[in-house]
């Protein structure tokens, strides 16, 4: 048996599956697996690392087990780079889900496009630099090829509503709040500084900065002003476990203002625990708020944890989101259809330069 794709679906090359239980790409390859998304089929799994260097260390047993049983029980096709894929059916669009490290995000997607895909499904932020990401959409242009972005809170049901409301309430001010459950110590927190040393505003926050570029009109080219709240904001000099020094915020809250008149806010904790919502106030009182996960979603996460014990706590709470942004790129890709609300690649381009000015601009303001 050989996993093909039907004519109303994409068939997808899953780039970095990762680790089972830890790896985004697993999670996505599980979901694909379990027929939640009706335009993907999973057809062929390019993992570099635990088909060759990996293989025997931390994971690696783990991962070879995935693979034998994937392989069997729904025909899907392992492979060690995206050169040994073999060529596309007649009639049949190729998608490229690339889940892999951001560092390699820029030579994945020349490969993908040496490989036929026509559509690539990026995992944010699409790599270390603006610049890489100019040159990356240069090539995908050139090639015809689209390119969207996983920047799943711009499709979440939370960010919806408290738009929606807020299109009906024009006086409210929308304030978009992600919070982490990191625990608020020196080495929890120097840990988490080191292994995203690319900063918050480019890690955790960026999917807030993607919904401000994507609804709100924001660029950098057209903020008048961005003021930090130095009540609720902070920003420390910790030592990761190299021993190394690492400057970031544990918590930030902003405003900007931009020059078409628009108002927004944002606000990220890192120890501010497990719920991320999208909240309204009207003259500093709070008139709506929407959270993540709800209670329709925190039923499926209970349905989630025991089919999946171990599993990261955030694939479940953030699942029907995942699902609907996979879906939607397969379906542009398959049948063309508008994939509706989610991050094109000039989207990430824009909110990347956002995340490099506001980083120096907001840690000047709280210096």
């Amino acid at each position: 048996m050989t996993a093909t794709a039907s004519a109303n679906q994409a068939e997808v090359v899953l780039v970095g599956c990762g680790c089972p239980l830890r790896g985004m790409g697993w999670y996505h390859a599980v979901q694909m697996l379990k027929d939640k998304c009706p335009h993907a089929k999973l057809c062929h799994v390019v993992e570099p690392w635990f088909l060759g260097a990996g293989a025997s260390g931390p994971g690696g047993p783990e991962f070879a087990k995935f693979a034998e049983e994937t392989a069997t029980s729904h025909g899907v096709q392992f492979h060690k780079s995206l050169a040994d894929l073999p060529a596309i059916p007649d009639g049949i669009k190729r998608l490229a889900l690339i889940s892999g490290r951001t560092a390699d995000n820029p030579r994945l997607l020349k490969e993908s496009i040496a490989a036929g895909c026509a559509t690539i499904y990026l995992e944010k932020p699409g790599a270390p630099t603006v610049a890489e990401l100019e040159t990356m959409q240069k090539e995908a242009s050139d090639a015809g090829v689209a390119v969207l972005m996983g920047y799943n809170k711009n499709v979440c049901k939370f960010v919806t509503k408290t738009r929606e409301y807020a299109a009906e309430n024009p006086e409210g001010h929308v304030t978009f709040v992600s919070n982490n459950t990191y625990e608020n110590t020196p080495e929890s927190l120097g840990e988490c500084f080191e292994r995203n040393c690319e900063g918050m505003l480019k890690n955790m926050a960026i999917h807030e900065l993607a919904l401000l570029v994507s609804f709100y009109d924001v660029t950098v080219e057209n903020v008048e002003s961005v003021v930090a709240d130095k009540e609720f904001s902070s920003m420390q000099t910790l030592a990761g476990p190299s021993g190394k020094e690492w400057t970031d915020f544990d918590k930030i809250k902003f405003t900007i203002t931009t020059k078409t008149g628009k108002e927004v806010s944002v606000q990220a904790d890192r120890c501010g625990g497990d719920v991320s919502y999208g909240m309204v106030t009207i003259n500093g009182d709070e008139v709506f708020r929407h959270s993540m996960p709800d209670e329709d979603d925190l039923a499926n996460v209970t349905v989630l944890e025991k089919e999946y014990p171990g599993a990261m706590p955030y694939f479940f709470s953030q699942d029907p989101d995942y699902i609907t942004v996979k879906d939607r790129v397969a379906d542009y890709c398959a049948n063309g259809v508008e994939a509706k609300g989610v991050a094109t690649l000039q989207i990430a381009v824009d909110t990347l330069k956002l995340a490099e000015y506001l980083t120096p601009t907001l840690k000047e303001q709280l210096a």
